[in-house]
């Protein structure tokens, strides 16, 4: 696997968020933003993001896998302070020149609307992607309610504003939709070993974490949205048409063998997430899904 402590420094790159440091480097010829663990000095802060490097590198490849564009990831080592550290390489986007704007960027000019760019209250975000003029508004929203759907199969509770967005080419003055990123916060990135032990060994534990958290970053009536309540009892209808669309895509076999081949993980870590993965396709999209078939029979 990859070594990337020898790798070139991009200086002129820095990125910002609270999901560990991040650094820009050069590797096999292309730029990469590279992605640290948390420290652990400050456990209250950054329990959360514990495994935060192998979700994101799995969340982004099923992405993929899906037909859904994601940021490519490599996971790694990184030799720092006398400690190997496994870390992601996310492939930088924007190295063609491209700027990113984030969606809290593109919702503050929607200068019509009496919210702020980071609220997350669903019908807030739903008038944004509608009044907005960078991309076409139907192929926004479908994006949305895909990843919406996506983030509900592994489990995201931090799809905020700030992490998902557009691309402007500034030469064809052109927008486009940016691929998913900033992953990290699925896959129950705070569980460390005896969580997931436990998981695996009590039904009631999984279920808790299938049916109760995590929650999306999204709200309703400033609430943040369960994902089993919301899906099996939606009557949105791009929300419908994003699950008909994506739920027939996921091939849990093909999920298993990818995350059996995923480096670094322990026996223990390949278990849980394949038992993770397939409780909330079963428990949540397989439901939903059922649901509406038996609605438009």
């Amino acid at each position: 696997m990859p070594d990337f402590t020898h790798c070139k420094r991009l200086l002129g790159n820095a990125y910002a968020g609270a999901n560990g440091k991040k650094i820009g480097i050069e590797y096999e010829g292309e730029q990469y933003m590279l992605k640290f663990p948390p420290s652990g000095e400050n456990k209250r802060t950054e329990l959360s993001y514990t495994n935060s490097c192998l979700s994101e590198h799995i969340a982004c490849s099923i992405f993929n896998m899906l037909g859904i564009p994601a940021q490519k990831t490599i996971l790694g080592t990184y030799d720092l302070n006398g400690k190997t550290k496994i870390v992601c390489a996310c492939k930088d986007f924007t190295a063609d020149g491209s700027r990113l704007y984030d969606f809290c960027s593109i919702k503050n000019t929607v200068i019509d609307s009496e919210h702020n760019g980071t609220g997350t209250e669903l019908t807030d975000v739903l008038e944004t992607i509608e009044k907005q003029q960078f991309v076409d508004p139907k192929v926004l929203l479908e994006h949305f309610w895909n990843v919406f759907v996506m983030d509900a199969f592994l489990g995201n509770f931090d799809r905020h504003n700030g992490n998902w967005g557009f691309l402007y080419d500034q030469v064809s003055q052109k927008a486009s939709i940016a691929p998913v990123y900033d992953c990290g916060s699925c896959l129950l990135p705070q569980a460390d070993e005896q969580v997931m032990q436990t998981v695996l060994e009590n039904e009631d534990e999984l279920n808790a974490r299938v049916f109760r958290f995590p929650t999306s970053a999204l709200k309703q009536n400033d609430k943040k949205i369960n994902y089993f309540d919301f899906l099996s009892s939606t009557v949105d209808t791009d929300c419908i048409a994003a699950l008909k669309r994506v739920y027939p895509r996921i091939n849990m076999a093909e999920i298993n063998v990818f995350v059996d081949g995923v480096p670094y993980l322990t026996k223990l870590q390949r278990e849980f997430y394949k038992a993770y993965l397939k409780a909330r396709y079963e428990l949540i999209l397989q439901p939903a899904y059922s649901r509406i078939q038996l609605m438009q029979e």
